[in-house]
C-alpha cells in the first residue's frame, strides 16, 4: 500500500511555526512514502487583499534541511498551495514556474475580490441561508479556477464547511450544488486534473463521501490524500481512513507526483 501526505504546511506558512525537518520526522514516523510541502501562497491575503509577496527561498532552504535527514526513509516533494490564482494569473504562472516543483494545489480560501476577498474563516455563519450566498460565490471562484492551467489537484472541495458546520453548528450540505459541481469535476477530468481527499487533521473523513461519489461518476480517477497538517502530531492523520473511504466508494489508486506529473499508485 502506498501512503503520502500531499497537504502539508511549515514554517514556510503563516499559519505555522513548524520546521520541515520536525514534520518530515514524524512523517517517516507514520510509515509513510512521501510527504509533499505545499505551503501557501495565498494572491489573497486573510484581509481580503492582494498579497503578491510569495518567494521560494524559504521554501528551498526547508526542503535542504529536511531531506538529508530523511534519505533513504521518505520521500519530501516540493509542492505549494495556490490560492485565489485566477485573481492575478500571470503572478500564478510566475509562481509555477519553478524548474523543481512536483505538486500544485489549488485552492479557494477566500471570496473574490470583486465580493471583498473575505477569507472563509472570519465569516461568521448565522443561518444557513447565509452559507448558502457564501456558497454560492464559492462555488463561482472555484469554476473560474479550474479553467486555469496552474494547479494539479483541486483542494478541499468542502473547505467552507469545516467553519459553517463544525464551527458554526449550521447544517449547510452540497447537494443542492450537483450541477455546478458535475461542470467542475468535468473540467478537472477534461484537464488531466484530480481532486484531493483532505482529512482536516483526520477529522474530516465521512463528509467526502457524496462528493467522491460524485467525482468517480463523472469519471474521476486522480486523487491525492492530505491531512492539512500544520503540526508535526497532525502528519498523516486520518489518511488510512481516507484510503478505506475511497476503497470503499471504488477507487484503488491515490496519485503521487514528480515534476507535475501523476503517477497512480495502489491503494
Amino acid at each position: 500500500m502506498f501512503l503520502a501526505d500531499y497537504h502539508t504546511h511549515c514554517l514556510c506558512s503563516f499559519d505555522s511555526s513548524a520546521p520541515l525537518p520536525d514534520m518530515a520526522r514524524a512523517a517517516a514516523a507514520a510509515g509513510l512514502d512521501e510527504l509533499c510541502l505545499t505551503d501557501h501562497c495565498d494572491l489573497l491575503n486573510t484581509q481580503g487583499k492582494p498579497d503578491l509577496s510569495f518567494r521560494w527561498a524559504p521554501v528551498e532552504e526547508q526542503l535542504s534541511l529536511a531531506r538529508p535527514q530523511t534519505e533513504g526513509k521518505l520521500t519530501i516533494r516540493m509542492g505549494v498551495e495556490l490560492g485565489s490564482a485566477w485573481e492575478f494569473p500571470d503572478f500564478a504562472r510566475e509562481v509555477v514556474s519553478h524548474p523543481d516543483l512536483d505538486f500544485v494545489l489549488g485552492s479557494v480560501h477566500n471570496l473574490s475580490l470583486a465580493d471583498g476577498g473575505t477569507d472563509f474563516y472570519y465569516i461568521n455563519y448565522k443561518s444557513e441561508s447565509e452559507c448558502y450566498s457564501v456558497l454560492d460565490r464559492y462555488f463561482d471562484c472555484m469554476e473560474a479556477l479550474v479553467e486555469m492551467d496552474c494547479y494539479d489537484v483541486l483542494a478541499h472541495i468542502i473547505y467552507p464547511l469545516r467553519y459553517m458546520n463544525d464551527r458554526d453548528g449550521r447544517h449547510a450540505a452540497l447537494n443542492r450544488y450537483e450541477p455546478q459541481l458535475r461542470r467542475i469535476l468535468t473540467t478537472v477530468i477534461s484537464k488531466g486534473k484530480g481532486i484531493e481527499l483532505n482529512t482536516c487533521r483526520g477529522r474530516t473523513i465521512e463528509p467526502w463521501r457524496w462528493l467522491l461519489t460524485l467525482y468517480k461518476d463523472c469519471g474521476g480517477a486522480i486523487l491525492t490524500l492530505g491531512s492539512d497538517a500544520h503540526a508535526p502530531q497532525d502528519v498523516a492523520k486520518g489518511l488510512r481512513e481516507g484510503a478505506a473511504l475511497l476503497k470503499e466508494i471504488g477507487f484503488q489508486q491515490i496519485a503521487r507526483y514528480v515534476r507535475r506529473k501523476a503517477e497512480l499508485m495502489p491503494i
